[in-house]
C-alpha cells in the first residue's frame, strides 16, 4: 500500500499500491511518483514538491543485503529529480508492515515541527517541539526512549530544518545509532520543508513476509550469501576505506580540490590503518547495518579513550574530507563525520565544499583549526555557514573560483573522471548530478552485453561511454529492489534478481524484463529533469577536467559532450 501523509491538512490516506507500480519499489518507485504527482518546475522547498519514502521491492525479505532505503523529491542542490538511499533498518521495518511508500505532500501553515508515527495502524502526525533544534544523536536518544528501542528512526538535524541544500537524512542501525544517511542532494531540507523531524516506525504485531515459492527464495538467497562472503571479504575486512590504496595507486584520489590524483599521506587514511586503529581500540573493524547484511562493510570508529565517534567511517568521507582538504588525520575526520551525522549534512558535500573555500585562499589545505571554526560558522548559522549549508557549486560561485567539482549542482565522489574515466561519464551523464552511486566502474567492472564485457571495447572512447551505460543500468535495479550496490551491478546480480522477483511474487519476469525496468526508471527521471530544464543536451563535466592534466599520470577527460549527450533518451 501508499500511506500519504498530507501536511497541509493533517490527513493521513491510505491508498492499494496501483497496479502499474507493481513491480517498482525504491529508486524506481519514488522516481515514478514523482513524475506523475509533482511539477517538474515546482518550488523545491515548497508545498508542491513531495517527500518520497520507499523500501525496495524485495524490502523485508531474506535475500542478502536488500534492506536499502530509497528517499526521492525534486532535489534542492540539482533542481532536478534525486534518490538518494541508505542503510540501517528503517526499510525492512516498512516493507514489514506492507508499506511500499510513504508520501509525504504540502506543508503546514505552523511554524512549529511534527512527528510521523508508523504503526501497523496507520500512521499518527505529532507534535515533535521538543525536538527541534536538536541533532540526530539527541532527537533519536529521545526518541527510543519514549516509544522503544527496537523501533527504527528516520530523522534530520539542524541542517534539514534550515532548509540547507546539503542537508541529509539519518537512519537508524540496528544499535539504534542514526548514522546511516540518505546524504546526497539535499533530502533533509525537503522533509525540513514539510516540518516532519523524526518518524519513528513499529513494525511489531506485523506478520512475517510471504513467498510464492519460498523454498526457491531462500535456497537462491543462501547461495548468494554464501559466495558473497567470500567474494566481499576485502570489503567484510576493510570496509569502503579499502578502495583508498587502490584509487590513489591508480593516480585518481581526489587531492586539494581535485588538483592531484595522488595524496602523499594516503598511508595514514587506508583501509588497512583504519582497520589496524580500530582494532588497537577495540573498535569494531567490520559490522552490519542491517539485518542481513553478509557483507558487513561498516565499522565503529572509536577515539583513544574507547568511546563511540562515528559508525562507519567510509571511503568517500575520508577522502573528501581528507585528502581533497590535504588532511592526512583520521581522528579528525572521524569527529567531522560524527559533526555530519548529528547536524545531518552529507560528508561528501562538505570536503568539497571546504576544499573549494580552501581553492579560494580562504584557509590553507591542511587547516584543522580553520576547518573547525567553519563548522563552528555552520553551527552558528552565519552567513559564512549559510553558504556552506547550500554546497560547493554555490560556495565555489560567491567566493570566484573556477575549478568546482561538481555536475548538474552538486558534487562529484571521490574518483577523479580523469583517471576513472567511465565514472567520469556517469557523473556526467546521470540524471542524478555528479553521483558514483549511479554507476561506480571501478577497474575490473564489466557490462551486460557482449561488447561491454569485451575488456578491449571498454578501453575505446565508445567502450567508455557504454560501460558507463550498462553499469547505470543494473545500479538501477539494485536501486528498485532495495539491494545494497556492494552485491554488485553484475549480469550474475540481475539473473538471481529476476529468480528472488518470481519466487516473492510468483511471476515469471525474465533478465531481459529486468534490463528494461530499470531503462524505462532512468527513462522516467530524464523525463523530470527535461521538464526541470536539465536536458541531457547539456551532460559533461566542469571544464577544467578537459583542459588540466591530472598529476602524476598527466590523465585528462578526452570524453567529448557530443557523446555524452542523450545517452539514455528513448533508449
Amino acid at each position: 500500500m501508499l500511506i500519504r501523509i498530507n501536511m497541509s491538512t493533517k490527513e493521513v490516506v491510505k491508498e492499494i499500491l496501483p497496479e502499474k507500480y507493481f513491480f517498482l519499489g525504491g529508486r524506481g518507485l519514488t522516481s515514478r511518483l514523482l513524475l506523475d504527482e509533482v511539477d517538474p518546475s515546482c518550488e523545491v522547498l515548497g508545498p508542491q514538491n513531495k517527500l518520497v519514502i520507499a523500501p525496495g521491492l524485495l524490502g523485508g525479505t531474506a535475500a542478502p543485503c536488500s534492506g536499502r532505503i530509497s528517499i526521492g523529491a525534486k532535489s534542492p542542490l540539482t533542481g532536478g529529480i534525486k534518490e538518494s538511499n541508505g542503510g540501517g533498518i528503517a526499510a525492512r521495518k516498512l516493507a514489514k508492515l506492507g508499506i511500499r511508500a510513504l508520501v509525504i505532500e504540502g506543508q503546514p501553515q505552523e511554524d512549529n515541527f511534527f512527528l510521523l508515527k508508523v504503526t501497523n495502524d496507520g500512521v499518527e502526525i505529532l507534535p515533535a517541539d521538543e525536538l527541534e533544534g536538536l541533532g540526530n544523536y539527541e532527537t533519536v536518544k529521545i526518541l527510543l526512549g519514549k516509544y522503544g528501542d527496537k523501533n527504527g528512526i528516520i530523522s534530520i538535524g539542524p541542517a534539514g530544518e534550515r532548509g540547507y541544500s546539503t542537508a541529509s537524512v539519518a537512519i537508524t542501525d540496528m544499535e539504534g545509532i542514526p548514522c546511516r544517511h540518505c546524504g546526497r542532494g539535499g533530502m533533509g531540507a525537503v522533509m525540513g520543508s514539510k516540518k516532519i523531524k523524526a518518524i519513528v516506525i513499529d513494525d511489531s504485531n506485523t506478520t512475517n513476509i510471504t513467498y510464492k515459492d519460498e523454498k526457491t527464495f531462500k535456497e537462491v538467497s543462501r547461495e548468494w550469501a554464501r559466495e558473497l562472503v567470500v567474494t566481499r571479504k576485502t570489503l567484510t575486512d576493510y570496509g569502503t576505506a579499502g578502495n583508498l590504496s587502490l584509487i590513489n595507486t591508480l593516480g585518481c584520489l581526489p587531492t586539494r580540490n581535485f588538483s592531484c590524483g595522488v595524496f602523499e599521506d594516503a598511508e595514514k587514511l587506508c583501509g588497512e590503518k583504519l582497520r589496524e586503529i580500530i582494532q588497537t581500540r577495540n573498535g569494531k573493524a567490520s559490522h552490519a547495518c542491517q539485518q542481513g547484511c553478509v557483507i558487513r562493510c561498516s565499522n565503529i570508529f572509536t577515539d583513544a579513550d574507547g568511546k563511540v565517534v562515528t559508525s562507519s567511517l567510509e571511503y568517500e568521507t575520508i577522502a573528501l574530507l581528507g585528502s581533497n582538504c590535504g588532511i592526512s588525520d583520521i581522528d579528525f575526520i572521524a569527529k567531522l563525520d560524527r559533526f555530519c551525522d548529528d547536524f545531518g549534512i552529507d560528508t561528501m558535500e562538505l570536503g568539497a565544499t571546504i576544499g573549494v573555500m580552501m581553492e579560494a585562499g580562504v584557509l590553507n589545505f591542511g587547516d584543522q583549526k580553520k576547518m573547525m571554526s567553519l563548522i563552528d560558522e555552520m553551527k552558528n548559522d552565519t552567513l559564512i555557514g549559510k553558504m556552506m549549508g547550500q554546497g560547493a557549486t554555490l560556495t565555489g560561485k560567491v567566493l570566484g573560483v573556477r575549478r568546482i567539482p561538481a555536475v548538474k549542482g552538486q558534487s562529484l565522489a571521490a574518483y577523479d573522471p580523469r583517471g576513472l574515466k567511465s565514472t567520469g561519464v556517469t557523473y556526467a551523464t546521470s540524471t542524478m548530478g555528479g553521483d558514483h552511486t549511479a554507476g561506480n566502474c571501478l577497474p575490473g567492472r564489466l557490462g551486460y552485453r557482449p561488447k561491454t564485457k569485451d575488456q578491449e571495447f571498454i578501453k575505446t572512447k565508445e567502450g567508455i561511454v557504454e560501460l558507463s551505460k550498462d553499469v547505470q543500468i543494473m545500479t538501477t535495479l539494485c536501486d528498485i529492489c532495495g539491494f545494497c550496490f556492494f552485491v554488485g551491478p553484475t549480469p550474475d546480480t540481475v539473473d538471481r534478481v529476476a529468480k528472488l522477483v518470481n519466487a516473492r511474487w510468483g511471476t515469471t519476469i525474465t533478465f531481459d524484463d529486468l534490463i528494461e525496468l530499470s531503462k524505462q526508471v532512468i527513462n522516467t527521471e530524464v523525463e523530470f529533469n527535461e521538464r526541470a530544464g536539465l536536458p541531457q543536451t547539456l551532460n559533461g563535466l566542469p571544464e577544467f577536467f578537459y583542459t588540466e592534466k591530472l598529476s602524476p599520470q598527466n590523465y585528462i577527460f578526452d570524453i567529448s559532450k557530443t557523446k555524452l549527450k542523450n545517452i539514455f533518451k528513448n533508449d
